[in-house]
């Protein structure tokens, strides 16, 4: 007779992009999952503000080679969770002044292909004469991270996990396992961690249109534009090595909103339905870690800017360090 393995009985701290993902990777693979969550909300941190890109091969111009191996395998785990998620590439934008730029930027990333002016009107048609060249992405994709966030709750709670909010002090004996995904709420307990201050606009803007995120390089403030349901767009997002907290600078939403008005002058008309600043756990290299307290804890932190992008691979992860397999028919 085989004997029975008891269901790991987990708690995961912090309903962000790391804690909601990694709660439904557990779940999936057969744990017994609690996601408790401090704030009133899901996302109540930095995940909140993210911009929803799924761009390893963009990423790559500045980040380390890590971003880019793991990244498609984290668009296609999106796909799989995400019904929204849309796999229709990035583009690359700089203007006439900031060619160099394009030139720097298709020298330092891979897997892009060289569009001219007519290729471009046939892709974002809003964009018609206004670049000559560009850089296309094609396996990249976007999702919307509020909708996705929600998306993964209800899958979470699908799968048996529970979920919640304005969640206090837990006992850890109640517990087998527990995984920390506060972010920079967690900095108390975990060394070397940053915040780096992010800031972000949501414009809608009727008269303009977009099937895919748009990055406009420019030498101090590339900005980058992603579309989302109804006209509306996510406008971001500032790097800026601050703990300060807060609402957003008046030179941050006018820098940003300045290279909006360079890409398109429509966007000049747009209604600015709500300004963000939000702070992203990093550590001194700017890679996330899955390490192993002393308590026995298990930290999953320092996302920085590439939370979305690489949850996945850290709640793997984590379920390899909980000893849970795949199940046959899941991304996980």
């Amino acid at each position: 007779m085989v004997p029975r393995v008891p269901v790991p009985q987990v708690l995961v701290r912090g309903a962000g992009v790391a804690g909601l993902v990694t709660s439904v990777t557990l779940a999936e693979r057969g744990a017994d999952v609690t996601l408790a969550e401090q704030g009133p909300r899901i996302g109540s941190g930095a995940s909140w503000q993210a911009g929803g890109m799924l761009a390893p091969w963009c990423e790559a111009e500045t980040a380390p080679v890590e971003i880019m191996l793991h990244g498609e395998a984290a668009i296609d785990w999106w796909l799989a969770h995400v019904p929204d998620a849309v796999r229709a590439g990035s583009l690359v934008l700089a203007p006439a002044r900031d060619q160099g730029e394009l030139l720097r930027f298709a020298r330092r990333t891979d897997g892009h292909e060289w569009l001219d002016a007519e290729a471009i009107a046939a892709l974002e048609p809003a964009l018609i004469g206004r670049f000559g060249r560009a850089l296309l992405y094609p396996r990249e994709a976007h999702l919307d991270p509020r909708a996705a966030l929600a998306a993964l709750a209800a899958r979470l709670q699908a799968t048996g996990g529970s979920l919640q909010l304005d969640a206090g002090d837990y006992d850890r004996a109640a517990f087998t396992h527990v995984v920390d995904c506060r972010g920079f709420a967690a900095r108390a307990t975990v060394a070397a961690l940053r915040g780096v201050r992010g800031e972000m606009l949501l414009l809608r803007c009727p008269d303009f249109a977009l099937r895919r995120p748009v990055r406009l390089l420019h030498p101090r403030h590339p900005v980058y534009l992603v579309p989302r349901a109804d006209h509306v767009f996510m406008l971001g997002a500032t790097m800026v090595e601050s703990e300060q907290q807060g609402g957003i600078t008046a030179r941050a939403a006018m820098e940003l909103l300045g290279a909006a008005y360079t890409l398109h002058p429509a966007l000049a008309e747009a209604e600015i339905i709500e300004t963000g600043a939000g702070l992203r756990p990093s550590y001194p290299d700017n890679m996330p870690r899955v390490r192993v307290q002393e308590d026995g804890t298990i930290s999953v932190n320092g996302m920085h800017r590439h939370g979305y992008l690489l949850a996945p691979v850290l709640a793997a992860e984590v379920a390899g360090i909980l000893g849970l397999q795949a199940s046959l028919g899941l991304h996980t």
